[in-house]
């Protein structure tokens, strides 16, 4: 697809007003406290694996309202001290899949959690096991519009709180050196690990891929692909709703929630990217907190796949680097 946003250098300037609601964090402080209220302690079973070189545990812990959330828990096989501990969401409509499909964190030495996305995992790879146990209103399919009438039951204030929520629970891990916990993810994934930073203290470092759910009044206009098409869809049946609508996406808004991230970020972008388009990612990363760096990978040629396995190989080098940085 040809380059559609902004030029190059306009996006490396673009700090849009995005609106953001009077009572946005105390919004997020209660929803955070009624869970964390709730919370048992996470319930780690190790499992059976051909994978010699690891321990795997099936996890499940406490998320919003107290809801079982799954995950996988993966560290080095004979790991006998903390280790730093990669937190990672899922792209849209994933689960958490199989162990050996996710190992390459692990592989280099970290403890690695991939948390499983509640409602979601059957669009693409191999399943997901956590269910979503609360209604919604007339919603468009898909989970973008699923009780959008009000912030309080949004889709998201769910899944953020359980992206936050498990990094309590990696936190209490014994294998986990508490300290050292970063979160990353792409696409969906991005945006709840920017929300995973906004709402979280003391992670050593944030990294969001092509992230989705950024700045989504210029999203829905200026993209025609899913899943931002949901909103769009929705408003197009209900005329009047936009109003409220976006008031609701106001308070899950990456921008909003980047304005709030106290750890060093790695974004990743692509300029020909039409389901994430490029101004929606720099608005995110040009309003990260105040004080952290945000640095952020630019491929210049390509879509939402971003730098796929390649920039894999940037994360790794600038998240040891943020290590040693913490360590001095």
């Amino acid at each position: 697809m040809p380059r559609f946003d902004l030029p190059v250098d306009a996006l490396r300037a673009y700090r849009p007003d995005v609106a953001e609601p009077g009572d946005f964090d105390a919004f997020w402080t209660s929803t955070l406290a009624e869970s964390r209220a709730l919370a048992e302690p996470p319930r780690l079973t190790r499992v059976a694996s051909p994978l010699t070189a690891f321990e795997v545990y099936d996890v499940s812990f406490s998320g919003f309202g107290g809801d079982p959330v799954g995950g996988w828990f993966i560290v080095p096989a004979g790991a006998d001290q903390p280790l730093p501990a990669i937190v990672e969401y899922n792209g849209y409509g994933g689960g958490r899949g199989l162990p050996h499909e996710r190992l390459a964190w692990a592989a280099s030495g970290y403890a690695y959690f991939l948390m499983d996305t509640r409602g979601q995992g059957s669009v693409w790879g191999t399943g997901g096991e956590t269910a979503d146990p609360h209604g919604t209103g007339p919603s468009a399919p898909g989970f973008m519009t699923r009780g959008i009438e009000d912030p309080a039951t949004y889709y998201y204030r769910r899944v953020f709180t359980d992206a936050v929520l498990a990094i309590d629970a990696v936190r209490s891990f014994d294998r986990v050196d508490a300290d050292r916990v970063a979160a990353c993810g792409g696409s969906q994934g991005g945006g709840i690990a920017i929300a995973a930073a906004g709402l979280s203290s003391g992670l050593v470092g944030a990294m969001p891929e092509v992230p989705f759910l950024c700045h989504f009044e210029r999203a829905v206009g200026l993209t025609d692909r899913f899943p931002y098409q949901e909103i769009v869809q929705y408003l197009s049946v209900h005329r009047d709703a936009a109003p409220r609508a976006f008031e609701t996406l106001a308070y899950f808004d990456g921008v909003n929630l980047a304005k709030r991230a106290t750890a060093p970020a790695l974004f990743s972008v692509g300029l020909m990217d039409p389901v994430c388009p490029p101004s929606t990612v720099y608005a995110a990363r040009n309003h990260w907190g105040a004080g952290a760096s945000a640095d952020i990978v630019e491929y210049a040629f390509n879509e939402h796949e971003g730098g796929a396995a390649a920039h894999w190989q940037r994360q790794s080098a600038w998240l040891a680097e943020r290590l040693v940085r913490s360590m001095a």
